[in-house]
């Protein structure tokens, strides 16, 4: 099968195609499958795995890629974690621990959905991996409940513009941080009821001002360092911050005094080397509270632009480049 690998850490031209032997099924009973990528998302974390900075899980593939959308072609169809009655020849989208930039690409089915209706293989791709962290993080653990709001730090990324789109269709005011205004003009446009530009606002004072001094429920961040404190500032009583990303450094002097008075909540989490038990329960959840709007065009993902698969250099660079609004693609 044709690959894309990583030739060794560094920068984008490191990602060089090869070919590999196809991959094999584990023995039946794996709750495995076997997928014919038509294509492949590209993630923050594929950039950090090219740097050398993001270690491949034990037993994971070393190809770069955690979300695709193809054809399945073979696997433990039988398996109780077949959640929707797959079969041979059906069309998903998956999560998986790394293997996407590739022809094949065996997934966990308990980590697959079927394409919601109309979709194209480029816009199923562009669901899993920021769907599951956007559900996992802001709803599951940050518990992002009726009439509360959220503010998403970094509303243009392809997480960022998930989280506008599905708080926003579960009827919660959101607020996002984006560098430009251009970006934040961007935010608006899909929803955003306030957009800040970081380099030239203080986010603080605009979420207290929009709030009417009360402050958001829940912050995403992705940045955290000293933005921490920040948000500690404009957080509402009871008030959670979810930390999955570490951009702007791992190391944060927060007010721990805030924390105890306003019962405040910081957590974090990482999707990666979660088991498949919890990813499973994430895939449930998807299926139940947001396949239904996916099905019904009430939500569509933002797709800035695709690449084929042996472009994957560019995909990166336009990725470091933060120029894009939404998810970039590769077509397989």
């Amino acid at each position: 099968m044709r690959v894309i690998e990583i030739k060794e850490f560094g920068a984008p031209e490191m990602l060089v195609s090869g070919t590999r032997p196809d991959p094999v099924l584990p023995s039946a009973g794996s709750g495995e499958i076997l997928i014919r990528v038509l294509a492949a998302g590209i993630n923050r974390p594929d950039v950090l795995q090219r740097k050398g900075h993001y270690p491949v899980p034990a037993g994971a593939s070393d190809i770069p890629g955690l979300e695709v959308a193809g054809e399945i072609i073979g696997g433990d169809l039988n398996h109780p974690d077949n959640l929707f009655g797959l079969k041979i020849g059906d069309k998903v989208c998956a999560l998986v621990q790394g293997g996407g930039y590739a022809d094949l690409c065996i997934a966990p089915i308990a980590q697959c959905l079927p394409y919601p209706k109309g979709f194209t293989d480029q816009e199923a791709a562009a669901l899993p991996e920021t769907f599951y962290t956007v559900w996992s993080n802001v709803f599951m653990r940050g518990e992002l409940s009726q009439g509360e709001t959220l503010l998403v730090q970094g509303g243009s990324s392809g997480i960022g513009v998930t989280a506008i789109l599905i708080a926003k269709a579960l009827g919660h005011k959101v607020f996002v941080t984006a560098g430009t205004d251009e970006k934040c003009a961007a935010c608006v446009a899909l929803g955003a009821d306030l957009a800040i530009n970081y380099k030239t606002q203080d986010f603080v004072e605009e979420v207290k001002k929009a709030t009417d001094g009360k402050g958001v429920n829940v912050i995403l961040d992705m940045v955290t360092g000293a933005y921490v404190q920040k948000e500690i500032d404009c957080l509402a009583d009871d008030g959670r911050i979810v930390i999955i990303a570490i951009q702007g450094g791992s190391k944060a002097e927060v007010s721990t005094n805030q924390i105890l008075r306003r019962r405040l909540t910081i957590t974090g989490s990482t999707l990666r080397p979660r088991p498949v038990s919890f990813k499973k329960q994430i895939t449930q959840q998807l299926h139940a509270h947001i396949w239904p709007l996916l099905d019904a065009g009430k939500l569509k993902p933002v797709i800035y632009k695709t690449f084929t698969l042996d472009q994957a250099a560019d995909a990166h660079r336009l990725m470091e480049s933060s120029e894009h609004v939404g998810k970039i693609v590769l077509t397989v």
